[in-house]
């Protein structure tokens, strides 16, 4: 299936090269459908279908910084949702001031990927979710059997978890903790501009975010950025047609596997102009700059001015609307 995609997106590129010129808002519209597609209004789960009361238990557990070991670091506090799910910074401090060694992601859209964290260590939100509460690092909790100790000392949880999670007869565990963070997390999506453009509103892009729509597909851009979300559907490596200067081993920690040295999750590009810093240790600060590392080291091209700033003006189009109601911090039970 993975094959399929590449290949078809091959297609879509190459067969639409030297279309750019004089091309109507509605040929560019059908040359990226193609390619990419509008933003579901919810990420669906089969193992975690999504419920109001999951939603609503959700929203608490990631704004409450009780789940880390010393009050102090919440879900929220790395992924900030008034700041498009970062904190900006390049590598976000945990519960004691450390850091970690990669960036933190955005988690508005993030249940579309192919998986979690930059070397997909995790299958979904919801495995993703239980990473950082016991990471040393980030928030410090010893084990499970201590997060769950916790939050039964709040009675105002157990009510909740109930509702969540009906029927059961202690539902107050570690894994109905990630699927109510992992369910909240899952309508956590920023339709855009460019979804308008695609739904065939010729005017919710300018002049310039069209050209540097059609130059991101026929550049090549494409070929790993593509789907709903421009982005998260395949892993690739870092420095694809030239060597890019980095010792993480991306994808190979996990998997063991000397060939996926220096791969990565292919980052999603929604909301990208609000996401700064770039990469998975946040070494690139702007955005232009980070078009042109791409171009040279994933392509083997050197832009102009003038394709770059094209291309920026597009990937701001992808800046989304955030739902202020949905993200709005609860009263915490007690």
């Amino acid at each position: 299936m993975r094959r399929f995609r590449c290949f078809a997106v091959l297609l879509a590129i190459f067969g639409t090269l030297g279309k750019a010129e004089g091309e109507s808002p509605a040929e560019l519209r059908a040359r990226a459908a193609a390619i990419f597609s509008p933003l579901p209004p919810v990420a669906e789960s089969k193992e975690n279908p999504v419920t109001e009361e999951k939603i609503r238990l959700g929203r608490m557990l990631y704004y409450d910084a009780r789940l880390s070991v010393n009050d102090k670091i919440a879900c929220n506090s790395c992924h900030q949702l008034d700041r498009f799910g970062v904190d900006n910074e390049k590598t976000s401090p945990g519960h004691d001031g450390r850091r970690g060694d990669r960036n933190s992601p955005s988690t508005y859209n993030a249940a579309f990927h192919i998986a979690q964290f930059w070397d997909g260590r995790a299958r979904d939100v919801e495995e993703q979710a239980k990473g950082p509460i016991l990471n040393p690092i980030e928030m410090g909790m010893p084990s499970e059997e201590a997060v769950v100790a916790k939050l039964e000392k709040i009675p105002g949880y157990l009510p909740l978890f109930r509702a969540a999670f009906p029927g059961q007869e202690k539902p107050i565990t570690y894994d109905n903790i990630a699927r109510a963070i992992g369910a909240f997390e899952r309508k956590l999506v920023t339709p855009s501009r460019f979804d308008d453009f695609l739904a065939g509103n010729d005017s919710a892009l300018n002049e310039q975010e069209r050209a540097g729509l059609s130059k991101f597909i026929s550049i090549g851009c494409v070929t790993c950025h593509n789907g709903p979300t421009v982005g998260g559907t395949m892993f690739q490596k870092l420095g694809l047609v030239k060597p890019y200067p980095t010792e993480d081993p991306g994808r190979a920690k996990v998997t063991g596997n000397e060939a996926e040295r220096g791969f990565f999750k292919v980052p999603s590009l929604r909301n990208v102009a609000k996401t700064a810093p770039y990469l998975h240790d946040g070494s690139i600060g702007t955005l232009p700059e980070m078009v042109r590392v791409m171009a040279e080291y994933q392509l083997g091209r050197q832009l102009s001015d003038t394709d770059v700033a094209d291309i920026v003006a597009f990937l701001n189009a992808l800046t989304g609307r955030i739902d202020a109601q949905y993200i709005a911090k609860p009263e915490l039970p007690r």
